[in-house]
């Protein structure tokens, strides 16, 4: 089991980096050439810059169990589909009861811009936030530790 963080603009790296250090989980940085973002002892995998040329890496280097912080809905779809765990940077988990109204929600949007319409950024980033992230994120990596261990339970069968 791995952690692997969507590291373009995520301000929760550290956080991330310091929790599943706890849980003593190998934890992999993607980002493209124009966010070079490096931390000790995280290796870290750096692309071209180009649409989508992070997420399709790291899902290339998903596995089941695997924790995802992202921030982007297509790419928290795919590793749903994988067996992998989402979460973004506010300690939103994305799962399969909210994933379709996510990515509506992102088409939406999407469609108001291409028509020259305005949307709201993201709010400014509170304590909250981390607090809620450090919350979930530490649930997430339990229940995935938990949901591996029974898995290898199962194959020793």
């Amino acid at each position: 089991m791995k952690v692997l963080i969507d590291a373009d603009a995520c301000p929760v790296v550290d956080l991330a980096l310091a929790i599943s250090s706890e849980y003593e989980i190998e934890t992999i940085l993607f980002c493209d050439t124009s966010h070079r973002i490096e931390r000790d002892n995280v290796i870290t995998i750096m692309v071209p810059k180009g649409p989508d040329s992070v997420d399709f890496t790291l899902v290339n280097a998903l596995s089941k169990h695997d924790v995802v912080i992202t921030q982007d809905y297509g790419l928290a779809a795919m590793v749903l589909a994988r067996g992998g765990y989402a979460i973004d940077q506010n300690g939103r988990e994305m799962s399969a009861d909210n994933i379709e109204n996510l990515l509506e929600i992102r088409h939406v949007g999407q469609k108001i811009r291409r028509a020259g319409g305005r949307t709201r950024g993201p709010k400014k980033r509170t304590k909250e936030n981390n607090i809620s992230f450090q919350m979930k994120f530490r649930q997430i990596c339990e229940h995935a530790i938990f949901a591996q261990k029974m898995e290898g339970l199962n194959d020793e069968k």
